[in-house]
């Protein structure tokens, strides 16, 4: 069993009362406001009930104006616009969104999105040439770009003008390109460092609706923007909370395009309530295996599709999309189970603080997520190598207290390309390098990271009983929601409870079953802990739990169900499970 440990929030009580009458919130709600840094009545009221009205002005990034005016002077003339998009979810979403934009303002757009094993990631010189045979003016780029130089120096020998909207990491060069919209550039002062891709060019999007006195259309762009959003993984405050939570609330309200609307109800989700769960593990998961498995043009073309008449080839990209999803699952599992007994039985790959494991022929388009779930299991900073053709293609994984990409300039000299963010990056190298590089990211590791780095630590945001548990704490949960990178979902501390009957094995994995504390009872669900059922049973009558709150429909009647995310021993150490 991995060992947790429990990190307690400290909250200002007088604070948190203060908060809790000025907004008239459950005292609970007010606490997880507070440890958010909410605590100002305004600011938290402004996070409870955010608008579009509280959008920055999109000029405020660098190079907007000289972007718009570039794509208006396209508008104008008719000149070809190609929108060059990225084959994750963020990247897909973009480029319908600001592809949709620009042809309801009349304008002759196209796009191209790379397909992962054939063209490699970003935006590259072939790409751009190719654009340029088919008579593209100008280019704009969405979720990708930043780090693409070479191909912005190609654009402007071609006369073609570039426009880059990126939100990854830039290098100390900023590209040539006739605009460089990124938040992260040195040189920018917008307020909202961390927008996703998708909310660049979602404020792209709004600069034209502005210009064209359009300001109607822009809550239209929500539900994309949305989905991109909350599968980026990006903090989820400020603006990026403002797109997400409005566009969560027209997604489950509709009425939809054709082509989402096909999704939704090849996800099971048509007329549900959508939230973000529902877009991290059903909707994105489809969006993004086009881009895994086959050609990201099939998300494309079907988010893409707007008229009833497409209905028929909309089902058949949707059930497309479904079949892709099923393969990469089991190229998944293939490989996790192979990468995971590397991490257990070589000492020269599981002993060392990062996990650098490599197979030939793995298939490229899942790496990322055995990555994610390699770190999840032994809670290291994971890179994880597809070798073919004496070339390895890597995606990299973090943990909170290790900076990824920095780790990846320790090695800049063994790559052909790299790049990313802190939590999440990919690289390109000869394979024959894999020993040094194992080597020489271990050495930087080592300096880096403490042994406590590498234990895992629950956030536990207050105290709760179960007699707490009411409507009024619910509805504000909800207002909370959705939860994310910077507003963890809440986990409670309960103590005292009892367990009610034997907890029962789900799939030989999970355990459910029924707790009780103050008279009241409540089912539970204990996800991966099959293993913890004898510790349930042993101390049955007195246990502590950390725990979250999730609403549970079944036909038609709605309960809140318990969702346990760890049991602390009664003789563990303090803080530790």
């Amino acid at each position: 069993m991995r060992t947790l440990i429990w990190d307690p929030v400290v909250c200002d009580e007088t604070a948190a009362q203060s908060l809790a009458a000025a907004l008239d919130v459950s005292p609970v709600v007010a606490r997880l406001l507070c440890h958010r840094g909410h605590g100002d009545p305004e600011a938290a009221h402004r996070f409870l009930h955010p608008e579009l009205s509280q959008l920055f002005d999109p000029y405020r990034l660098a190079d907007m104006r000289p972007a718009v005016e570039r794509l208006c002077a396209a508008l104008e003339r008719r000149e070809r616009i190609a929108i060059h998009g990225d084959y994750d979810v963020d990247g897909v979403t973009s480029t319908v969104i600001l592809r949709r934009a620009l042809e309801l303002l009349g304008g002759d757009v196209t796009h191209f999105i790379p397909e992962r094993l054939r063209d490699g990631y970003g935006l590259q010189v072939p790409a751009v040439e190719r654009l340029h045979a088919e008579g593209v003016r100008v280019i704009v780029s969405v979720d990708c770009g930043i780090r693409s130089a070479e191909a912005a120096r190609r654009a402007r020998e071609l006369g073609v003008d570039l426009i880059i909207t990126d939100h990854h990491e830039p290098e100390a060069e900023i590209p040539a390109a006739l605009a460089v919209i990124n938040p992260k550039r040195p040189d920018c002062t917008y307020p909202d460092k961390h927008l996703a891709g998708v909310g660049v060019a979602f404020k792209v999007v709004q600069a034209l609706c502005q210009r064209f006195g359009r300001e109607k259309w822009l809550p239209a762009f929500l539900k994309l923007a949305a989905i991109g959003t909350v599968a980026d993984v990006v903090p989820l405050v400020g603006e990026n909370r403002i797109i997400a939570k409005l566009g969560l609330e027209r997604l489950s309200q509709g009425p939809h395009t054709v082509g989402l609307r096909t999704l939704l109800e090849s996800a099971g989700l048509q007329n549900k309530a959508i939230d973000g769960f529902n877009v991290s593990f059903v909707i994105a998961p489809r969006i993004n295996a086009a881009g895994r498995m086959s050609t990201p043009d099939l998300a494309t073309r079907l988010l893409l599709a707007s008229d009833e008449t497409q209905l028929e080839e909309v089902r058949r990209l949707a059930e497309q999309l479904g079949e892709e999803n099923a393969r990469r699952q089991a190229y998944e599992a293939e490989i996790v189970a192979e990468a995971r007994k590397q991490v257990e039985t070589d000492i020269h790959v599981g002993a060392h603080n990062v996990l650098v494991v490599a197979g030939e022929g793995w298939h490229r388009g899942v790496i990322g997520i055995v990555a994610s779930k390699l770190v999840d299991a032994f809670y290291k900073p994971t890179i994880v190598l597809s070798v073919e053709d004496g070339l390895a293609h890597g995606s990299c994984r973090s943990i909170p207290a290790f900076d990824m990409l920095g780790a990846l300039d320790t090695c800049a000299d063994l790559f052909h390309r790299y790049g990313g963010h802190k939590q999440a990056a990919g690289l390109t190298m000869d394979a024959g390098r894999i020993p040094e590089f194992r080597e020489r990211i271990n050495a930087h590791g080592l300096e880096r990271l403490e042994p406590t780095d590498l234990m895992p630590r629950l956030r536990i945001d207050t105290a709760l009983r179960f007699s707490g548990i009411d409507s009024r704490l619910i509805a504000g949960l909800e207002q909370m929601a959705p939860f994310g990178l910077a507003n963890p979902k809440p986990v409670f501390d309960g103590a005292g409870v009892e367990l009610v009957g034997a907890p029962r094995r789900i799939k030989e994995r999970h355990l459910k079953m029924q707790l009780r504390q103050d008279g009241r009872m409540f089912s539970a669900m204990a996800w991966r802990a099959a293993e913890k059922a004898g510790l349930w049973e042993q101390h049955r009558q007195a246990l502590q739990l950390a725990f979250s709150l999730d609403k549970q429909t079944f036909r038609g009647e709605t309960t809140i169900e318990l969702t346990v995310a760890d049991l602390r021993c009664p003789d563990a150490a303090p803080g530790v499970s």
